[in-house]
């Protein structure tokens, strides 16, 4: 029988803690050579839309994950998502179909837990002073997934929509300190843990802001080559680590374009965070070095989050709940 788990479904299914470790162990597979992770390739929809497969098998896990998420910019003037997607599950094995899930929760919890595993491995301990440019709903999670591996106190936040402010104070009201700021430098140099949330296509950080000691978490710029949120002086400014090189240097505009500019090198993205983690490469040195976590996000973490939500939804899960077996079956 085929799961099929739609948003509601997905709501509240998997816990954050155990999705970071979860992705941890997803990165150290793919260091270890137990899971494959290829580079996604493009191809275009109608108009401005574009969609993009993104694949990854996890040899220890036994599964394979098919991730196919649109690009859609023309959706924004129409109040309508930009990005969609849908994620397949597969037997690794046998191929056989075993769910089907609507990519929307998944999506944002796994990249907040991708920055929380990248965050515990090169933010320095005492870090407490979260910076964010942007409000949304990635950076609500966020907050919630880094405060599982910092002890973060305060948060600097900024955001061109004030309806959007308005809902990110309500979500994390009396969690902790919330600072709206006028622009991204002063986010950035509040910031001892900064991250990046918006769907740039030019950039709304320079690297010229960031002070000794910082660790960045650039996540918001769509997987196209031409979209950036971090300018090319922050990459050359930063211990760069990465998601998966290959999909970087085909997809990154952070990489990509820093690259053309002549400021960072190919090699620069060639430090893995699965590497930092299994010890083989090197992250953060001295509490004064400047780290960036570069990620336009990999199916292999959302197979980690599939496998977890699967596993929640034909049995009792971890929250004492009962199963959360869809109505929605297929042979």
């Amino acid at each position: 029988m085929t799961l099929f788990l739609s948003t509601t479904d997905l709501d509240g299914l998997v816990g954050r803690a155990e999705l970071i470790d979860a992705v941890r162990a997803a990165f150290l597979d793919l260091a270890h050579g137990l899971a494959l992770q290829p580079a996604p390739h493009t191809f275009p929809g109608a108009g401005s839309t574009q969609f993009l497969p993104m694949t990854a098998t996890s040899h220890r896990l036994g599964l394979t994950v098919v991730k196919v998420m649109s690009d859609a910019p023309g959706n924004r003037p129409a109040g309508q998502p930009v990005q969609r997607s849908t994620v397949l599950v597969l037997d690794a094995r046998t191929g056989e179909r075993l769910a089907v899930l609507d990519g929307e929760v998944g999506t944002r919890m796994r990249t907040a837990a991708a920055s929380a595993v990248a965050t515990d491995a090169l933010a320095r301990p005492d870090a407490h002073v979260l910076g964010l440019v942007g409000a949304g709903r990635l950076a609500i999670e966020h907050v919630h997934a880094l405060r599982e591996v910092r002890a973060i106190d305060t948060v600097h936040v900024w955001s061109r929509s004030a309806a959007t402010l308005r809902t990110f104070h309500h979500a994390l009201d009396g969690l902790l300190d919330v600072i709206e700021s006028p622009g991204p430098r002063q986010v950035t140099e509040a910031a001892d843990i900064l991250c990046t949330l918006t769907p740039a296509r030019h950039p709304v950080v320079s690297g010229e802001w960031f002070r000794p000691g910082l660790h960045v978490n650039a996540v918001g710029a769509p997987p196209r080559p031409d979209h950036r949120e971090i300018d090319a002086t922050g990459m050359a400014r930063a211990t760069v680590v990465v998601d998966s090189t290959a999909t970087q240097l085909a997809k990154s505009g952070e990489a990509l374009l820093s690259i053309a500019e002549g400021a960072t090198l190919p090699q620069t993205f060639g430090r893995e965070l699965g590497a930092v983690l299994a010890g083989t490469a090197s992250g953060r040195q001295l509490p004064t070095d400047i780290t960036l976590f570069n990620s336009v996000g990999i199916a292999l973490e959302d197979l980690a989050y599939a496998a977890l939500a699967i596993d929640h939804a034909r049995i009792p899960d971890s929250f004492g709940t009962e199963p959360r077996v869809p109505a929605e079956v297929a042979p």
